[in-house]
């Protein structure tokens, strides 16, 4: 990881000073952006919530209702940091769109290299993929330039929100919104590592459903329920990264669609596999690349 110097310095206000490495915020700026931010995550998640239904999460209607609230909320998440500078009276740079990271400038490399940067994380499972299609590569390339496939994954509401709406929901809210607003109190480097719990604990919700719907044991629920928080709050970390590098939205919304379809790594599976070595050997250096 770079060194925090390396980061944009258009998120740190004139108010926060770097001496000898320590950050020091401005007087209770700290407590106005952790508030901003736990609000937000709650509007976000309490968005989800706000329609009444028997029915599970993966259904269509289900779906699409929360996808009307989701928007809204995602739509009016950028007034949380507009009413968040104009409280503390922070002066950042950059308007406020280009804050968020929506903006033109940089946007072909903000696209490509942390996209091909997840891919190189992802070399073990990318290698299992491609061993264990039955499909040639031009087979894939024909369905990828098909409009018959595209038409049928943008009617599918299971696909729409893992593939499009979730990913760019979550890293404007999450991201997008609430590191302008923890950097200038924490610091690049803290912030990176801080913006993910909110985003950890905004998917425990996922609890209230497995037990509304008796979806497993109380034991098993609780112990997926950390496991999810650790793995989102380790994702969440490395799309805020990306975020404060890059200066852009963009990359950490396909990065998150990405890892969406891609799913946990299946280790397990990987022990198991009849060229075993060669995958094993895929998930060692694709990590090994990208740390390095």
């Amino acid at each position: 990881m770079a060194a925090e110097g390396d980061l944009p310095a258009d998120l740190l206000t004139e108010e926060v000073k770097h001496s000898s490495g320590d950050f020091v915020p401005p007087d209770g700026l700290c407590w106005v952006s952790v508030l901003s931010c736990l609000l937000l995550a709650c509007s976000y998640v309490g968005s989800l919530y706000v329609w009444r239904s028997d029915l599970p999460r993966d259904h269509p209607a289900v779906i699409k209702r929360r996808f009307t609230s989701v928007l809204i909320v995602s739509g009016l998440s950028p007034l949380f940091v507009w009413t968040w500078r104009q409280f503390t009276g922070v002066r950042t740079g950059p308007a406020l769109l280009s804050l968020m990271g929506i903006r033109f400038e940089g946007l072909i490399p903000a696209i490509i290299l942390p996209l091909m940067l997840t891919m190189v994380l992802f070399l073990g499972p990318l290698m299992q993929l491609a061993m264990d299609c039955p499909w040639s590569f031009m087979d894939g390339f024909r369905v990828a330039i098909d409009p018959w496939f595209w038409s049928l994954c943008f009617s599918d509401m299971r696909w729409l929100r893992n593939q499009v709406v979730a990913p760019l929901t979550e890293e404007l809210v999450f991201r997008a919104c609430m590191l302008p607003m923890l950097v200038p109190c924490a610091g690049p480097l803290t912030a990176i590592f801080t913006c993910p719990l909110f985003f950890g604990v905004a998917h425990f919700h996922h609890v209230i459903e497995l037990l509304r719907f008796r979806q497993g044991t109380l034991s098993g629920i609780f112990l997926s329920a950390v496991f999810q928080f650790s793995y989102t709050a380790v994702f969440g970390a490395y799309t805020a990264f990306i975020f404060i590098r890059t200066g852009h939205l963009i990359g950490p919304v396909l990065c998150h669609s990405f890892c969406n379809y891609m799913g946990f790594p299946a280790i397990s599976t990987a022990m198991e596999h009849p060229h075993r070595l060669t995958v094993l050997s895929s998930y060692l250096m694709g990590v090994s690349l990208c740390l390095s």
